[in-house]
């Protein structure tokens, strides 16, 4: 009798384990994944070798969630689980999602492709026809204000011509406060003020809740330059790009030696913009065995809670992680 009785409760387990496994909830969860040596993705035309030292792309992995996925997830110390209208635009499916971030990817690889050249000396022109507004968040603050199919052409002023640039034009200010953002709408040029919120994964940083895309635009690169991510999607992989397009065209190591990885945007500018995922790409690197790891200022504070044996620098411009590094080669 209570063999049977075990057997049925085994059973019942196993079966809400099964079901558990493979019912799909709206949540997505989001896990560390790995640090990627950029020398095995990058390629410049006629390369210096740099062999001492390595840097590094860092990934997390984002899924959607099954019951039995987000109970792990929950209780994990290195894994989130958010819900989808925080991480998809309304009316945006899954596909489209993976498509925009594929879209951010390439563009921020010619961007990377921009900033390291220009660094190393060449001239390289620009042309754009601004960025374009394909969605929002659930509770976007800048609903009611911007609408789908608007073209962002400055920010505060300054001229806006990729869709990487506006987070980064967007994060000098408080959440909560009022960005002056320029629009065309039916052909009219527009100017508005819209109000900022706080960002889901970071109290600290100020977003619109908008999903943009680059409008046509094409760099004039002087020297090919092969970059080959595979899936790997999104724009936080700027900073680390440059990085490497930079040791591969000079002559010197600028790792000095040493395993070099980080996140964050960059812009024409070279300022370096704050991202999403950040314990997860803390984690990797740990994983990894990463000496250095650079990271936008605005979240540092949110990276130093999970760093335990790696050296985080906070960083607000290419210029002063160059300067870091070169410390690090004369030591």
């Amino acid at each position: 009798m209570k063999y049977n009785r075990f057997l049925k409760t085994a059973l019942i387990i196993i079966v809400i384990a099964v079901f558990g496994f493979f019912i799909q909830i709206d949540y997505f969860v989001i896990s560390p994944s790995r640090a990627v040596d950029l020398k095995d993705l990058v390629s410049v035309e006629n390369a210096v070798e740099n062999d001492r030292g390595g840097i590094y792309l860092l990934t997390v992995t984002q899924q959607r969630a099954t019951l039995l996925t987000a109970g792990y997830a929950y209780i994990h110390p290195h894994m989130e689980v958010n819900p989808m209208e925080r991480v998809i635009p309304v009316g945006m499916d899954e596909d489209e999602y993976r498509e925009l971030l594929a879209e951010n990817m390439v563009e921020s690889q010619y961007l990377a492709q921009v900033v390291a050249l220009r660094r190393a000396g060449y001239e390289v022109e620009i042309v754009s026809d601004g960025v374009e507004i394909v969605g929002f968040l659930e509770d976007a603050p800048a609903r009611g204000y911007l609408e789908e199919e608007d073209k962002i052409t400055f920010i505060d002023g300054e001229p806006v011509f990729l869709a990487t640039e506006v987070p980064l034009l967007v994060q000098n200010r408080a959440p909560g406060d009022e960005v002056m953002i320029t629009i065309m709408r039916n052909d009219r040029e527009q100017v508005l003020s819209v109000p900022t919120g706080v960002y889901p994964d970071d109290d600290q940083m100020p977003f619109l809740g908008i999903y943009i895309q680059t409008m046509p635009w094409e760099p004039v690169i002087p020297v090919a330059i092969n970059m080959n991510t595979g899936r790997i999607g999104g724009p936080s992989a700027g900073l680390m790009f440059v990085l490497e397009i930079m040791n591969q065209l000079l002559p010197e190591d600028i790792t000095g030696g040493k395993d070099i990885a980080g996140t964050g945007t960059i812009d024409l500018n070279e300022k370096i913009g704050r991202i999403g995922g950040v314990p997860q790409k803390l984690v990797a690197a740990e994983r990894a065995g990463i000496d250095y790891f650079f990271i936008a200022e605005g979240n540092y504070e949110q990276a130093m809670r999970y760093a335990r044996n790696i050296e985080v620098i906070p960083v607000s411009t290419l210029g002063e992680v160059l300067d870091y590094l070169e410390n690090i080669g004369n030591q």
